[in-house]
């Protein structure tokens, strides 16, 4: 089998995540490609700066696509290596609880809110005004991903290389700190936008938890790409309604002893990576989000 056909499976098979990455991937190879061949010949463009997001808002009126195009490209090899790998991070945990469409609508509409969140505090803050800087890198999308989950499940522990088992808000508690400290020693813009996203995710599951999903107005833009995202299953957070045309058996809840709060937990999450959040009885939706606490 060759590579080309290997990665067509790959791409097909692994989900919105890996689907993600390789978009990703490919926004970064093909112009560096494009532009590499074609310097041989003297012929020199700095393609970044089409699609690049300018701290001057001015420059939407030429550029309106990288309010969002931003998103998708990179200055270089080890900065999408890096947000490649937080990327598959923060997406397979995100999935560990919400479903593949609300996936991609929180990335999308996080990256216009970064954006535009970038763009005000270079108008309103004294000491970035009159600052042309450019802003590139999908971690604004992801860190709107990341924080959701953690604003979700924020006592969740994960296993980390090197630091053994952490909880989420840990790991939020650090992101926040470094972007802070960092904010005006370099890259002030791509610290910006990272708070930017960190903060659209933590409102998305805030609201969400009510009952709005403020990402569902991407809904129709996602089903024009995909039919598989025009009817999907409901967000969680929402009322259930029975179905009487075919009545089931409503079973117990497993939950009995405190002592077996993790092995219920861990198999509410296998259930929910077989079929779905919305395959959970509603003793088991209510056991997770206590967990959660």
């Amino acid at each position: 089998m060759s590579i080309i056909e290997d990665l067509k499976i790959q791409f097909k098979t692994g989900g919105v995540v890996t689907q993600l990455i390789f978009w990703n991937v490919v926004s970064f190879v093909i112009p560096v490609a494009i532009f590499g061949v074609l310097s041989l010949f003297s012929i020199k463009m700095d393609y970044l700066s089409f699609v690049s997001l300018s701290s001057y808002p001015q420059d939407l009126i030429w550029k309106p696509w990288s309010i969002l195009s931003y998103g998708f490209f990179h200055a270089d090899v080890f900065h999408i290596l890096f947000n490649l790998l937080m990327l598959h991070f923060a997406g397979r945990l995100f999935l560990t609880f919400f479903n593949p469409k609300q996936f991609l609508s929180l990335y999308f509409v996080s990256v216009l809110f970064s954006g535009l969140f970038y763009l005000l505090c270079y108008l309103v803050l004294p000491s970035l005004q009159n600052t042309n800087t450019a802003l590139v890198g999908a971690s604004a999308g992801i860190m709107a991903v990341l924080f959701a989950t953690i604003a979700y499940s924020p006592f969740m522990v994960i296993r980390m290389f090197l630091f053994g088992n952490v909880k989420l808000w840990y790991i939020a508690v650090a992101l926040i700190v470094i972007d802070l400290f960092q904010l005006t020693l370099n890259n002030t813009g791509g610290h910006l936008a990272h708070l930017g996203g960190a903060f659209f995710g933590y409102l998305y599951v805030f609201f969400l938890k009510r009952g709005t999903d403020i990402g569902a107005w991407f809904y129709p833009i996602l089903g024009l790409f995909d039919k598989d995202f025009r009817h999907s299953k409901k967000t969680p957070f929402k009322k259930v309604h029975r179905n009487y045309q075919t009545p089931e058996v409503k079973k117990e809840s497993k939950i009995v002893r405190k002592d077996k709060v993790q092995q219920q937990t861990d198999e509410i999450l296998d259930k929910i990576s077989r079929s779905g959040y919305d395959s959970l009885s509603k003793e088991e939706k209510d056991f997770l989000f206590k967990a959660g606490k």
